[in-house]
């Protein structure tokens, strides 16, 4: 069992779901969007934008929110007002911390499944999953809410740290940088033999090995698709090492297939934590030519790594969607890294 099935019916007298989203909550929702909207003094056009940037549905007309939203939109309208900022710019801030959020949420959730049973039988807690799972939930909130501020503003500093790094020309654009793509071999034909949870263990692994990878060269993963992994380094030496190593840990892991790396380098966009340009595609593009266990790049990576401790050769031209006919070029390190 991996937790609680929302279609069981609850013990007599035993918690609900209403009972565990009050345990999450905080409190049980008594105002509508009106209320919250008035208490804040903004439109409640403008409420129903802000709450729709979350990602949630439109529930203007219902007892939906708490009094914390109340004072979450209370603190949305006090910085447009105190700060200067503009109302897009702050509905573009919470679209970005609402798709974030959300993620981590789903992530959460599937976490904490998987461990429900083994705390319902710890110091004989009750059997009961909902019952588990509200208990859970109870003394893992506040410290998760601890190490969630933290988690932010660490990442934050290390973000704008990088504005200065990736010397802009502007607030979105980066001059250049390398862009790399890791791809899991015949990943589809896999998934279709392996049970969910064998599927999940195995993309766990492989998210985690490359991750651990990339923050080790200070690179940054923008995106993870289960099958693979998109990050992004300023300095195409660390990149090709990120590469190099993701194949060390992934490639030779028996639990996991072999794996494909791509890398470009060329401006790039980021924008609500994406990258966008010409590198992004080519660097996946090149995950279809490359050998198993191998890395391709591109020219101009190719020229900027050191002929000292490099090696790197042109590929027949062959071509790529978008790109018409293109070199690919192999690598491989000549000298052991300092």
């Amino acid at each position: 069992m991996t937790g609680p099935d929302p279609t069981e019916v609850p013990e007599p007298g035993g918690p609900t779901g209403a009972d565990l989203e009050r345990a999450i909550l905080g409190e049980t929702p008594t105002l509508s969007g009106s209320d919250i909207a008035a208490a804040a003094g903004v439109s409640l056009a403008d409420a129903r934008r802000l709450w729709r940037a979350l990602g949630f549905p439109d529930a203007a007309n219902q007892n939906a929110f708490t009094t914390a939203d109340r004072d979450a939109l209370i603190l949305v309208a006090e910085a447009v007002a105190e700060t200067g900022i503009d109302f897009e710019t702050m509905l573009r801030l919470t679209r970005a911390v609402g798709q974030t959020v959300a993620r981590l949420a789903d992530w959460e959730v599937a976490t904490i499944s998987s461990a429900v049973d083994e705390f319902a039988a710890r110091d004989g807690a009750s059997a009961d999953m909902m019952k588990a799972t509200v208990r859970l939930v109870e003394e893992l909130s506040a410290r998760f809410d601890r190490l969630l501020v933290y988690s932010w503003r660490r990442h934050l500093a290390a973000a704008i740290g990088r504005i200065e790094a990736f010397a802009a020309t502007d607030d979105e654009t980066v001059t250049e940088a390398t862009v790399g793509f890791a791809d899991l071999v015949a990943f589809t034909a896999l998934s279709n033999e392996l049970g969910e949870d064998e599927l999940g263990d195995l993309v766990e692994i492989f998210e985690t090995r490359c991750s651990d990878v990339i923050a080790d060269h200070n690179g940054r993963v923008i995106k993870t698709l289960g099958d693979s992994v998109l990050f992004l380094e300023l300095d195409p030496v660390q990149a090709i090492d990120i590469a190099l190593d993701i194949i060390a840990v992934v490639g030779r892991d028996e639990r996991l297939p072999d794996v494909r790396l791509g890398l470009a380098t060329g401006p790039v966009v980021l924008r609500m934590g994406d990258v966008y340009g010409p590198p992004v595609n080519l660097a996946a593009r090149f995950t279809a030519v490359a050998r198993r266990n191998r890395v391709i790049i591109d020219e101009r990576t190719a020229e900027l790594l050191p002929v000292v401790d490099f090696e790197t050769r042109k590929l027949p031209a062959r071509p790529l969607r978008g790109f018409g006919d293109v070199e690919p070029v192999t690598v491989r390190r000549t000298r052991p890294r300092h």
